[in-house]
């Protein structure tokens, strides 16, 4: 059977399984469906695997729709959204699954297996002393009713296997192209348990079939598993489920992380909470996101949403891993907080210039002067979070000094390059270049340049050897503050 037509309306599915935080591996899974449904003016499908009962949560449920609000994934069927195809979290539609279960069996396309769990893997590992492959034998295939009766008798319970064809399957993967899988090693498998509860590999295909899905896009760790869906879709529209087409299938390479080893849920960079936490944009990460396995253009890695559904094209995906590297990922975050317009990075930096983020009093906040300093802080951040420290002494009684910072800036002489440094200051218009030029000034009295007579004075206002730049900050914290904090310094050092 052929694969769902090219002139099919796209149909994609997006299908996590509630259990746990969301990953990166997930969310670039979600985006490349998302921009291919988008690219071809096609429906996105969210359905929930929320059949396991024992790992599933309402909490992790609830934060997969929180997140995909948050990354700006618009779905146009599933939860809170409805659809043709409602319900939409597989736990809903048990009797569906139990019902194509029952027609598989009446088919002849699955049977009951009685092998115990240790029957199995005695004949598993015999197959590998001898150097067969070590799947199913197929054992039940075959059984006559006076042995599925002396198994009942016996009290054993059975599971549903799938009966999978005895030819080679082949397709061709929108990534990978053309493979072949042989009988050997796609053997029979389960869809239904022995409490009657369905496999994943029961329910995905049926939904899939039920829903009209066309693409199947997915990681490449699900490869495997794919020839024996493919003769289930194939089962299926001999039965009736379905409009009788297999979904063309995309597999997107693995995302590795430390140790060239795959980036699993736990990898702590893994994790969807830390990048929010930390303040990485939504866009400045999917932008990221999408370079694990596709690029816009050889020359170019930071664009918008809308430029990569422009351009989004499955068979551009490259096959091979994608390494995650941190450090890309913040430098292109740091390019979309620069593209942000003033505004919209004022009210990015909201969360964090508030409990709990802020270190500060909430009385303490001024907009005006955290307004003023926007624009310099803007062109200096990695991902929000950094905003705190770099306009905290804004807002605190007293700048926060480590020992290391102040221990470098306070080197013998200091006390005597402070003092110079006040006497201009408290004389001075409070501009920037004029705070500028009498710090050069008091510097050259001490036979210094610029970048070491303004050190002690950074430390000594704001706590910190690095920040914005130093004149705009002190023509808005005020001169009476300023010489406060200046003053606090020469006590320490005389003390």
């Amino acid at each position: 059977m052929a694969s769902a037509p090219s002139s099919a309306p796209v149909r994609v599915r997006f299908c996590p399984s509630p259990t746990g935080n969301p990953h990166v591996g997930l969310v670039r899974t979600a985006l490349f469906n998302w921009a291919f449904a988008r690219h071809h003016g096609g429906t996105l499908v969210f359905r929930i695997e929320d059949t396991d009962a024992a790992r599933d949560s309402e909490e992790s449920y609830a934060q997969l729709l929180d997140a995909m609000r948050w990354l700006g994934f618009d779905w146009d069927e599933g939860p809170e959204v409805g659809g043709p195809h409602a319900p939409y979290r597989q736990s809903q539609r048990m009797d569906i699954y139990r019902e194509v279960a029952d027609k598989l069996l009446e088919a002849g396309h699955a049977y009951r297996c009685y092998c115990t769990a240790q029957e199995l893997e005695e004949r598993r590992e015999a197959a590998r002393k001898a150097g067969r492959p070590s799947g199913y034998d197929g054992t039940c295939r075959t059984l006559t009713a006076e042995r599925i009766a002396a198994y009942q008798a016996e009290g054993r319970d059975s599971i549903v296997r799938f009966r999978m064809p005895d030819e080679p399957i082949t397709f061709t993967d929108l990534v990978r192209g053309e493979l072949t899988f042989t009988p050997e090693n796609v053997t029979d498998y389960g869809i239904v348990r022995a409490n009657g509860a369905p496999l994943y590999t029961l329910v995905n295909p049926v939904d899939d079939a039920l829903m009209e899905i066309t693409h199947v896009l997915r990681g490449e760790d699900l490869l495997s598993s794919t020839p024996r869906q493919i003769a289930l879709y194939r089962a299926l529209a001999e039965i009736g489920v379905g409009p009788g087409t297999v979904p063309a299938f995309g597999h997107l390479p693995y995302v590795m992380g430390e140790g060239n080893k795959k980036l699993s849920k736990r990898d702590p960079q893994s994790s969807l909470n830390l990048y929010r936490e930390r303040g990485f944009l939504p866009e400045g990460l999917l932008n990221y996101l999408s370079l694990l396995g596709w690029s816009l253009s050889s020359d170019r890695d930071v664009f918008s949403l809308e430029e990569m559904v422009e351009a989004f094209d499955i068979a551009a995906v490259n096959a091979n891993p994608a390494r995650f590297d941190l450090k890309k990922a913040e430098a292109i975050n740091a390019d979309h907080i620069r593209r942000l317009d003033l505004k919209a990075f004022i009210e990015r930096c909201e969360p964090w210039l508030n409990a709990p983020h802020a270190p500060w009093a909430p009385d303490a906040f001024d907009a005006a002067a955290f307004e003023a300093l926007a624009p310099l802080a803007q062109t200096r951040l990695t991902v929000l979070s950094d905003i705190t420290a770099n306009v905290d002494f804004l807002f605190l009684d007293e700048p926060v000094a480590d020992e290391a910072s102040w221990t470098k800036a306070m080197k013998p002489g200091a006390d005597a390059l402070l003092t110079s440094v006040r006497a201009r200051l408290a004389e001075a218009d409070w501009d920037a270049e004029t705070l500028k030029a009498a710090v050069l000034a008091a510097g050259e009295e001490h036979g210094l340049k610029l970048g070491k007579a303004q050190a002690p004075l950074r430390v000594a206002v704001t706590g910190r050897t690095v920040g914005l730049p130093l004149f705009e900050s002190l023509e808005v914290l005020g001169r009476e503050r300023t010489l406060a904090r200046v003053d606090a310094a020469l006590a320490k050092l005389a003390g």
